[in-house]
């Protein structure tokens, strides 16, 4: 507990540096403003902000990438309550009775419910994040080349699973992700791989490229591909804090929507998209009268966003601890900690204690700030919710352009991002999913260097992934997700959740 006390105290020397503070407010506006404007999104917005991070030290810039993704969880409800329009794709089952209460002149007690909710899941989560960082590095230091890469693949696999669409489309693109990690210079023979005689891809597919085109431009292609449809709501918002009788209506759905998300967004895979409707689905199942939901039930606001909020948070927990990204907007913070030449994984509490604990004290600041910037600002979001996609996308495309030339003054990187934006856009259309495919990126090389290692550990004999208890156990859990997964009736239960998204 001294240890938790001292390293937590550390965490707050750190994050609350001047320098660190304000790129902490600035990451949770960024953060709540690209939520409350759907159509963009934390992956697209980080993708399109990493090159900013170059001139910032790496604390300094993961605490303002942190921000903007917790605050895009803040702002999605703000839209969702609103407009009936999720800013993000957690905010989904906050529609169904935050937008009925809007529509009843309870807005302003929707929004301060999700508020209230949000804060007290992220405060929770960022002492979970605390406790079991140190207990959690330990364990992973006992690990090896070969559980590390054991581990990989059952998160790759828990990805599948979680993935929308159908598992045969979600394992295409983790595969395709891991070719596309291999392109470049072996680092160990020098040879070239699948560079097709293009002196560009000698050092490989930037990431930065890969995110932004697959993230950002596909973004505004598809947006551009939608009819915009906004149903703003036209009766008044109302008093934004709730009363003590609705308080006490929220309090155990917030509570029971901490814990689901809080272990949900551990998972690998993604698993905190499944919070909010974990939360929202017992939330119905233990209310006295179930037909409340949907018409305007405040628990059924309360749960979701406090499941959305702790998942968000606890899903650094296997970055920071393992060096595991759970999921897209994780693979990204993957790839601005290698930009800054930091290692993801165990070694980061030990080596980085200053990155560990500053980013953990900057989660409870800016849970902190966000209550502050979404409640007053109230009527700032609404009015931008009016503002036309066709101003904003030229503008987006051109911080694009701009952003991604500035890093390696290259004009075939402006050229590649367009390319991966089209192909980004395809696959949308054809449907399927590119966070699997960039988790896939992030995690082929690290793979790629695991599996080396233990076959040289091994002399190239494949049994030491079964010799080694905690690598065979890793890859039964892996191979029986994947079974799980292939069975109709869980195949059913997919569809049904991701057609109700």
């Amino acid at each position: 507990m001294t240890d938790l006390l001292s390293n937590l105290g550390l965490g707050f020397a750190v994050a609350l540096s001047l320098q660190n503070v304000a790129l902490c407010f600035l990451g949770c506006l960024v953060g709540t403003l690209i939520g409350v404007l759907p159509g963009v999104g934390p992956i697209a917005t980080i993708a399109m902000l990493l090159p900013i991070t170059f001139g910032l030290d790496p604390v300094g810039a993961l605490i303002m990438l942190a921000g903007i993704y917790y605050g895009a969880q803040y702002g999605g409800s703000t839209t969702a309550i609103l407009v009936n329009i999720p800013g993000e794709a957690t905010s989904v089952v906050t529609t169904l009775d935050g937008h009925q209460m809007a529509r009843q002149g309870r807005g302003g007690i929707a929004l301060g419910t999700a508020a209230i909710a949000s804060f007290f899941a992220g405060t929770v989560a960022t002492v979970l994040i605390a406790a079991l960082g140190a207990p959690l590095t330990r364990l992973a230091l006992i690990f090896g080349p070969a559980e590390y890469f054991a581990l990989m693949v059952m998160g790759l696999a828990f990805a599948v699973v979680l993935a929308h669409g159908s598992v045969l489309k979600a394992v295409a693109m983790i595969l395709v992700g891991i070719l596309l990690s291999s392109v470049g210079t072996d680092l160990e023979t020098g040879q070239e791989r699948m560079t097709f005689g293009f002196a560009f891809l000698t050092d490989g597919v930037d990431f930065s490229v890969l995110a932004m085109g697959l993230f950002g431009i596909a973004e505004i292609l598809r947006n551009l591909d939608q009819s915009e449809t906004r149903d703003v709501v036209r009766a008044q918002i109302g008093r934004l804090l709730p009363g003590v009788a609705e308080l006490k209506q929220a309090t155990p759905a917030t509570l029971r929507g901490t814990a689901i998300g809080a272990i949900l967004g551990i998972l690998p895979g993604n698993g905190a998209v499944l919070g909010p409707f974990a939360s929202y689905t017992i939330e119905k199942k233990i209310a006295r009268d179930p037909s409340r939901f949907g018409r305007g039930a405040i628990e059924g606001v309360a749960g979701p966003e406090s499941a959305n909020n702790a998942g968000a948070q606890t899903a650094f927990i296997p970055l920071l601890t393992l060096g595991i990204p759970p999921n897209a907007v994780m693979a990204l913070m993957v790839g601005a900690m290698t930009i800054h030449g930091i290692v993801p994984g165990p070694g980061v509490m030990t080596k980085n204690p200053n990155l560990f604990w500053g980013m953990i004290a900057s989660m409870w600041i800016g849970n902190l700030m966000l209550l502050v910037i979404n409640l007053p600002l109230v009527g700032l979001w609404v009015r931008l919710l009016k503002v036309p996609y066709r101003l904003m996308f030229p503008a987006i495309l051109m911080f694009c352009s701009v952003g991604i030339y500035s890093i390696g003054s290259q004009p075939t990187d402006v050229m590649l991002i367009g390319v991966f934006g089209l192909m980004g856009y395809l696959l949308i259309k054809f449907g399927f999913e590119p966070a699997p495919l960039l988790l896939g990126f992030v995690l082929g090389k690290l793979m790629e260097e695991y599996l080396r290692r233990s076959l040289t550990l091994s002399r190239g004999d494949l049994m030491i992934f079964l010799e080694r208890p905690i690598s065979a156990v890793l890859f039964v859990i892996a191979f029986a997700i994947i079974a799980a997964a292939l069975l109709p009736s869980m195949r059913k239960s997919r569809d049904e959740v991701f057609t109700e998204a």
